[in-house]
């Protein structure tokens, strides 16, 4: 299952989408026109290396974490990422990269999830570990253009801030509720009033620590955020994602979904 277009368009949108912007660098220099390049990735790009095999403790995602793409999305992704790495080391083009987790409004890919939980829960539950609001997303953009050409090259993790700790990994894998409730036990209420439902278990944490330090990004929306909106009787999106809505990935329906299966 991949969270986007098929195959065709995957391809062109990740590596041509680069291309032009690294052309015009090496043509007109990277004091001129085009003076920088932000590129928005994924961490669909660790593929892989995000699901750990059974029995091991939750992955612990981090920039250094090497990608493992397992589908046509996180390979052209990469593809894209080498790209824009390669125009810096040649041209001198300041770049920054930013692997985005999920923020879109659409149901989830897997069927299983969409028919186990509310989709409002799935969400809410993704907060903890693979999820941001598009306000915090959009922000570290604005910071990445601000701060692009003092790094000079960087990727970076964009996902809201986790409550996790590396040692909670192990029995995030296998009691993810436990876990929650002694990082942030006023959800349980919030829970039990909404008839949600934990995950049984977590198999990764995306770690945003490092674009919090040099890109100086102060993400708002995290799970605790998010839980406290809702025990207020708000809507925990924020203005921006209210205002954007669903954009839907496809014009066709799709036998198991949302998005094609390849």
């Amino acid at each position: 299952m991949q969270n986007g277009p098929p195959l065709e368009v995957n391809v062109n949108s990740a590596c041509d989408g680069v291309a032009p912007g690294g052309a015009a660098a090496r043509a007109i220099g990277p004091n001129e026109c085009v003076g920088a390049f932000v590129f928005t990735s994924t961490t669909s790009v660790f593929g892989q290396a995000l699901t750990p095999p059974l029995r091991a403790p939750a992955a612990w995602i981090t920039e250094d974490v090497v990608p493992v793409p397992k589908n046509i999305y996180g390979a052209t992704k990469v593809a894209a990422e080498n790209v824009c790495e390669l125009f810096h080391g040649a041209r001198g083009l300041p770049c920054l990269i930013l692997r985005t987790s999920r923020f879109f409004p659409e149901p989830d890919d897997r069927k299983e999830t969409r028919q186990s939980y509310d989709d409002a829960n799935v969400k809410i539950n993704e907060f903890l570990y693979r999820r941001a609001d598009i306000e915090d997303v959009v922000s570290a953009h604005l910071l990445a253009l601000e701060k692009v050409h003092a790094i000079g090259f960087g990727r970076y993790i964009v996902s809201a801030t986790t409550p996790f700790a590396r040692d909670d990994l192990q029995e995030l894998r296998t009691n993810a509720a436990a876990v929650v409730t002694r990082r942030v036990p006023r959800y349980e209420d919030v829970y039990v009033r909404r008839g949600w439902s934990m995950f049984p278990g977590i198999d990764r944490v995306y770690v945003n620590e490092r674009a919090r330090s040099e890109l100086g990004w102060r993400p708002r929306y995290d799970f605790a955020h998010v839980i406290d909106l809702v025990h207020a009787g708000e809507d925990p999106r924020s203005p921006l994602a209210r205002a954007i809505g669903s954009k839907a990935y496809h014009a066709d329906a799709f036998a198991e979904g949302p998005y094609p299966v390849e």
